[in-house]
């Protein structure tokens, strides 16, 4: 079963579900062993049902041999500690990012139970995503069994002088995974994605899983572009292929899935890169990083940036890798942010967990977490929220970043700096949306560059309090809208004319 439902919304809003922590918490509150396939139908409507995406994380079946490495690594166990009080050994099963085979674990159900997952999720026109890992596999994946140029290799020097790059198998010393920054990922191998095989192997593994969803996250896709692969493994890589990575594999699986979708998980600004090479959306991290800095000005530049850009790009305040959005951003910052990131172009991106107020970023090597204390007036929130834009359809069409008229007290200070504006619109409906991204009271006229009112009222109504404001489009053609907004503030309005 294949492609249930295949027409996507532009910008869509994701989110992402550490899976098996999460039904391990079904299945105590539920007092029954849940899997993909019992999740029960007030769980979807209640959490799931105001996206366009959900992203099962971790689905497939991990590595022994990754748990045993866990088991022993002290950095890890003092992470595991530190999420879990009562950390037992037995909360360890490995890394769902060092695949030993890409089929369902069984302890989600299987390949029927996602199937029947992905059915309830076509119901309510909801998209399945799943993971591809596709820079290595874990080091007893059966891939290894094979005597080929799938993996990079190297010599006994190298396992000698780099012991913790390099190791042993079947007499062949192979490479383990690493990104060029950080020490090696010692649970894989490293794929040469300069060898014909490998690709072969990727595009027929991904055409497996286009099988069972309508979208992939690509994790640390951009290891896989010749540039970068070429500086990290030198003369290990044989020459590069005449066609990069991406643009083979890609083409290959939209030649048969069409309305198939490539996320990437990608950093070093190189976003448009993978754009070029055929990924739908990748990581916005640039954003992250000027949010969690408070970079009001870097914000407003990055938002100027030509729409076939912004409309690729996946806003997100946190993420499995991620701090807690409400630990690093505080609770009134991180709500208005998440603002942003939801209503902006491109994917909006919510990680479970996020919308309850969850303070513990838990390793992914853990099968459970924390009980927390859910934050009641911040779910409430994030539920809103989500079914504001759900329901009245906010991100479709057109957009447009708001000029921001400055407005200065008597003592010359701009009270306008940390306003941010856009608009967006349709045939039938226009929206604007207005956030104070500081804690000090702000004000300044908005002007909409696309809008011209004429002689007409124009009414703005509050979509969060129901509240209407008319105004006259003459007024709003020479001054704009006048917004004053307390700190942290926002106002979500729909114009209509009279």
């Amino acid at each position: 079963m294949a492609q249930l439902n295949k027409n996507w919304v532009s910008h869509p809003n994701i989110l992402e579900i550490n899976t098996i922590p999460w039904l391990n918490e079904l299945s105590e509150e539920y007092h029954e062993d849940i899997k993909l396939n019992t999740i029960p139908d007030e769980i979807i409507e209640k959490y799931l049902k105001n996206f366009n995406v959900v992203w099962l994380m971790g689905v497939w079946e991990r590595s022994p041999t990754s748990k045993r490495i866990a088991s022993e690594h002290l950095g890890l166990q003092e992470e595991f500690h530190k999420a879990l009080d009562d950390f037992r050994e037995d909360d360890i099963i490995g890394s769902p990012y060092a695949i030993h085979y890409y089929h369902i674990d069984t302890r989600l159900g299987g390949n029927k139970a996602l199937v029947e997952f992905r059915e309830k999720l076509a119901e309510r026109n909801i998209k399945l995503m799943l993971d591809y890992v596709p820079n290595h596999v874990a080091i007893d994946h059966l891939w290894m069994l094979e005597k080929s140029n799938v993996f990079i290799q190297g010599t006994l020097e190298d396992l000698m002088m780099k012991p913790d790059e390099y190791f042993s198998k079947y007499g062949v010393i192979y490479a383990h995974g690493r990104d060029p920054n950080f020490p090696s990922w010692t649970d894989t191998v490293q794929i040469n994605a300069f060898s014909p095989d490998a690709r072969n192997k990727t595009i027929n593994t991904l055409l497996l899983i286009a099988e069972q969803c309508d979208a992939v996250r690509c994790d640390m896709a951009m290891l896989l572009t010749n540039d970068i692969f070429k500086r990290t493994w030198k003369d290990k890589t044989g020459n590069p292929l005449e066609k990069e990575f991406w643009i083979e594999v890609i083409l290959k699986v939209k030649e048969k899935y069409p309305d198939f979708k490539f996320i990437a998980e990608v950093y070093w600004d190189m976003e448009w890169d993978l754009i070029q090479q055929g990924f739908d959306f990748c990581y916005d991290k640039r954003l992250y990083d000027r949010i969690a800095a408070k970079d009001i000005k870097g914000i407003k530049d990055h938002l100027k940036a030509d729409m076939s850009y912004q409309k690729k790009l996946v806003r997100f305040i946190e993420n499995h890798d991620e701090q807690r959005s409400i630990k690093k951003l505080g609770e009134d910052y991180s709500k208005i942010a998440a603002l942003l990131v939801l209503t902006l172009p491109g994917m909006g991106f919510l990680y479970e967990g996020q919308m309850k107020g969850y303070n513990i970023r838990v390793p992914v090597q853990l099968k459970r977490r924390p009980i927390e204390e859910i934050n009641k007036d911040l779910f409430d929130y994030y539920k809103n929220l989500l079914s504001l834009i759900s329901k009245r359809k906010i991100k479709s069409g057109n957009w447009e970043l708001c000029e921001i008229i400055v407005f200065k007290d008597s003592n010359n200070h701009n009270l306008s700096d940390n306003i941010i504006a856009y608009h967006w619109w349709d045939f039938y409906n226009h929206f604007l949306i207005i956030l104070n991204l500081s804690n000090t009271p702000s004000k300044g006229y908005i002007k909409i560059p696309s809008l011209q009112f004429n002689q007409k009222v124009i009414l703005f109504e509050d979509m969060n309090t129901k509240e209407n404001n008319f105004l006259h489009g003459e007024e709003l053609n020479n001054y704009g809208y006048y917004a004053e907004l307390l700190g942290w503030e926002s106002n979500l309005f729909e114009l209509r004319n009279l």
